[in-house]
């Protein structure tokens, strides 16, 4: 005899639909214009910083790039969500989560320069620096939860990846953990379609990414990741679970990438561009801009304004990163140990004699 033991479902939320209209009511923080004009600015921000990073790369003045462009609304929104003394584990295409926490775009730019001193965060101070390794961060932030559970109290862990990164060990371990010991955990896995050059079709048979948390004991929800509003709600939701010791939870983002994966891809190799352009009526930014100009929040002159504030925020980020000293060359190894081995330690002693002209 055959008998179902368990369900599961995956829910999906969206708010705003590509034309700006309501698809759902408002969550209560959006009901006056105030909020989602904040996020409107931090998005376009986000994109204004992309888009100087990216200048700076190809003009030799930055390094590798991982360009954010088309994905605002899940790092804003999820930023948006948190508490000032919860803990971002960002991956690497995270700048709008990075910005609205008080990282500053000189220190992102120091960061992606090569400079460790930009991972120092003046304001965040228990955030995270960036994660390049695929899915590494996912049972630190398991451990970043476990710790925050035992010390009491009610914050949690927010950490983000890719949809490449769900198809690792390190992803499924770190799920497993967070759902035996219910950490105050919220994991983001933002779909844009592509890991690197991988479709996300060719990466997981999985009907959706978000099914994943169900295995590990805990819900998994499906998110618009263009809609800013829907990300910030669901994500508020899941910290909500969590810090009522309900658990983690798992959002699956969906959004699309409209860049090269980085500064070092050609992604027009492996996808069409008329596939390309197609996504650009679902972008976020535009998306909420219908929006606040239907409900007479929000003008050309606004537009012309806040334009010219990011551009003016962002160039004065890039002064001050193109200003910075360099760091010596026994930099490279500083800041690796709180006490160096004696391996590194001679190595720095021979990098130092080089330097003087000694070696």
């Amino acid at each position: 005899m055959q008998s179902i033991v368990a369900r599961f479902e995956v829910s999906r939320s969206a708010i705003l639909d590509a034309e700006g209209k309501l698809s759902d009511a408002l969550p209560a923080f959006a009901v006056e214009p105030t909020a989602l004009l904040a996020l409107y600015r931090a998005m376009t921000l986000t994109r204004t910083f992309d888009r100087k990073a990216v200048e700076l790369q190809r003009t030799g003045r930055l390094g590798t790039y991982a360009s954010s462009f088309g994905q605002e609304a899940v790092a804003v929104g999820v930023a948006a969500a948190m508490r000032q003394d919860d803990v971002l584990l960002p991956s690497f295409r995270e700048h709008g989560a990075q910005l609205w926490r008080g990282v500053t775009a000189t220190e992102l730019l120091l960061f992606w320069g090569g400079d460790e001193r930009g991972s120092d965060f003046a304001t965040a101070r228990e955030d995270f620096p960036v994660s390049i390794p695929i899915a590494s961060h996912a049972p630190q932030a398991a451990g970043v939860a476990m710790a925050l559970q035992r010390r009491g109290g009610d914050r949690a862990a927010v950490c983000i990846l890719g949809d490449g990164a769900s198809s690792k060990g390190d992803f499924y371990e770190a799920l497993n953990l967070a759902g035996v010991w219910r950490l105050p955990l919220v994991f983001v896995v933002v779909d844009n379609g592509w890991a690197i050059s991988m479709p996300r079709a060719r990466q997981t048979a999985a009907a959706t990414l978000a099914q994943k948390a169900w295995a590990a004991g805990f819900p998994g929800v499906q998110v618009d990741g263009n809609d800013v509003v829907a990300m910030r709600h669901a994500t508020e939701l899941a910290l909500d679970r969590a810090r009522a010791g309900d658990g983690p939870t798992l959002l699956e983002a969906q959004t699309y990438r409209l860049a090269d994966h980085t500064t070092a891809d050609d992604a027009s190799r492996y996808r069409a561009q008329v596939d390309v352009e197609a996504r650009f009526a679902a972008e976020p930014l535009a998306r909420l801009r219908r929006y606040l100009t239907a409900i007479g929040a929000w003008s050309k002159s606004d537009e012309a304004a806040l334009g010219t504030a990011c551009d003016s925020e962002i160039e004065a980020a890039v002064a001050a990163y193109l200003a910075t000293p360099p760091q010596p060359p026994e930099a490279m190894v500083d800041h690796l140990f709180a006490t160096l081995p004696a391996d590194l330690e001679a190595q720095r002693a021979a990098i130092m004699a080089a330097g003087n002209g000694d070696g």
